[in-house]
């Protein structure tokens, strides 16, 4: 979950590095540092704490160099430290790498490389790798001796180096953590993510699992780890480098919130026909053909992904009849999975590089030839290019760590989707899909009118945010939002909080509620509406404290409640798109007023590319 950037070119290099670290801060912030090239030596600069820190140590060196890589980290191996922090050098300081991902050998190698008489200077994996290099450098060039270093580790990992004895270059590897080169004019880039560099170029190659690259200031050579050289094609991104900037807002993770109707409407103009009511997918003939044959669905995701995947099968069960199961990335990766021909694997996740899900992908190709979905947000990423078939959310560079727009972004693909094959199998007419069409075309409109709310939902913040455990119900389609509205809370809070099936809470929860706990209810007028009435009663028969997100002029539920947000009456099916909106500003309010640092929670990275 670490972030990388390297650069070789005409600017000057450490303005270069820092400012994409900064971009890159997402992916882990204990400790970050750059390396670069000049007078005939390798300096580093790295630090302990957040890229601020690095800046400010950084600013009293003016130095004219043009090349280099630089490196934020999320710890894993060796706790956050100035020693601990990335880049490392080799023991004569001629080469420097930074690295994201996990050497699973690594012991083993040091081991041996102990016995060489080399000293080690960190806890870290890492520094293996670095010290191998330089050991195989003997008797090869550099480019050889990587090549010879990388077929030994198990595990994942991407990196970049810079040596001395090539000093006009950057070595790039790739095996199971992102890495994109971006294509400049008289300059290169790497990266770990897309928008870390969105400001120089949006022209980019991607490489795959098993190739590296040799990087100069005018040209880029890819090859796979056998030293064949492999024909890339440079992709233009669409995302715009202001998607990537906070503008006026305090925290990038409230833009994002904000940005949600923005993203709906990007998402229907993509996805929808107004004048044939239809919904279009690029690129699906093939999946036509499949649909017929679909028996069941498995659906693969983790965090805030797997709680859209639980309104996927709901999608995909009420409108395509079609069974579907729902796990975690973690585990089913390890489970002994019954996979029958008819089968069909979606995966989600908003960065397309999420290493459980990634690795159930790669598991389920490996045991048949079921074809396999993917809804990511990144446009290259390896879940895109592993899957047949890609669903993306267009919800542009996503900042804050605690997702938000990826979230709605990921529901309305999952709607979509499941509309889609309910109408090829003939479960849902013409007339069925162009009613969803026009109630979906309210969707931004509905989103705009709740996050006017914003000031009262500050206010029941500012009443609640030193209580330190919440309760959060729903059911049926909210059922999820409860679940991902106290992942929100705790994510950037730091408060304890649960998500529950309201019909559950009777088997254990109801003996956690008393006047000390707030309990947020999603009570919207539903198919279900009646049983969550009952389950609101029980909280206030126990004194609990009830903060319901419900339909506007409900009175019968008023009463009940301590603190109340209204959303307007929508569609069973829709409601979900809407009514996380308030759990999302109320998670964000809180933290705000806790003082947190809300882009960037303790302990989290936006993307979890290592196991």
């Amino acid at each position: 979950m670490c972030g990388i950037i390297g650069y070789t070119g005409f600017r000057e290099v450490i303005p270069v590095l820092i400012e994409s670290l900064k971009r890159l801060e997402y992916r882990g912030y204990d400790s970050a540092g750059i390396a670069y090239l000049f007078n005939n030596k390798i300096e580093i600069i790295k630090k302990k704490g957040r890229i601020e820190d690095l800046k400010n140590l950084i600013e009293k060196y003016d130095v004219a160099a043009h090349i280099g890589i630089g490196h934020t980290r999320w710890a894993t191996h060796g706790k956050p430290s100035d020693k601990n922090a990335h880049p490392h050098l080799n023991s004569n300081n001629s080469i420097a790498i930074v690295h994201n991902g996990i050497i699973e050998n690594y012991k083993i190698l040091k081991e041996r490389l102990l016995k060489q008489g080399i000293k080690f200077l960190s806890e870290t994996d890492t520094e293996v790798i670095v010290h191998l290099i330089n050991f195989y450098l003997k008797n090869n060039d550099l480019e050889n001796a990587i090549v010879k270093t990388i077929k030994e580790l198990k595990g994942s990992f991407a990196l970049a180096i810079i040596s001395l004895k090539e000093k006009e270059k950057i070595f790039v590897c790739r095996y199971h953590s992102p890495l994109v080169i971006g294509i400049g004019k008289g300059e290169n880039f790497v990266a770990s993510d897309i928008p870390a560099i969105l400001n120089y170029t949006n022209n980019f190659i991607f490489l795959d699992d098993g190739e590296y690259a040799v990087i100069t200031q005018n040209n880029v050579d890819v090859k796979n780890f056998k030293g064949k050289l492999i024909s890339k094609k440079v992709e233009q991104v669409n995302w715009d480098v202001m998607m990537a900037e906070k503008l006026h807002y305090k925290h990038f993770m409230l833009k994002e919130i904000y940005e949600q109707p923005e993203v709906i409407k990007r998402l229907i103009n993509t996805y929808i026909n107004y004048e044939t009511n239809e919904i279009i997918f690029n690129n699906f003939e093939n999946f036509d053909k499949l649909i017929p044959s679909i028996k069941k669905i498995d659906i693969v995701a983790c965090g805030t992904s797997f709680h859209s995947a639980i309104i996927g099968k709901l999608y995909l069960e009420d409108f395509a009849n079609i069974p579907v199961e729902v796990d975690i990335g973690s585990e089913y990766r390890y489970r002994k999975n019954i996979i029958k021909e008819d089968t069909l694997l979606i995966t989600i996740s908003q960065s397309g590089e999420t290493a459980d899900t990634l690795a159930s992908l790669r598991k389920f190709k490996e045991k048949n030839n079921n074809k396999t979905l993917t809804i990511c947000n990144v446009f290259g990423s390896s879940l895109a290019r592993d899957s047949d078939f890609v669903i993306f959310t267009e919800a542009g560079p996503e900042i804050g760590v605690a997702s938000t727009k990826a979230y709605t972004a990921q529901i309305f693909c999952l709607l979509l989707l499941s509309l889609y094959i309910g109408f090829k199998k003939n479960r849902l007419n013409k007339t069925f899909i162009k009613n969803a069409i026009q109630n979906i075309h309210k969707i931004p409109m509905i989103m705009e009118k709740v996050l006017k709310q914003k000031e009262k939902i500050y206010n029941i913040a500012i009443k609640y945010y030193k209580f330190l455990n919440f309760l959060f119900l729903g059911r049926y389609y909210n059922y999820p939002t409860a679940l991902e509205g106290a992942l929100k809370l705790k994510e950037i809070s730091y408060i304890h909080a649960e998500g529950y099936a309201a019909g559950e809470m009777k088997h254990g929860p109801i003996a956690l509620i008393d006047d000390k706990m707030p309990v947020v209810i999603i009570a919207v007028k539903d198919s279900v509406y009646e049983k969550v009435v009952s389950n609101i009663e029980e909280v206030k028969a126990r004194q609990g404290i009830i903060i319901l997100v419900l339909n506007e002029n409900d009175k019968k539920l008023k009463h009940f409640a301590d603190e109340f947000i209204e959303v307007p009456l929508i569609n069973d099916y829709l409601s979900p798109l809407i009514t996380i909106i308030p759990l999302q500003l109320l998670a964000y309010e809180i933290a705000n007023k806790l003082g947190c640092d809300v882009d960037k929670p303790r302990n989290l990275a936006k993307s979890v590319t290592v196991e």
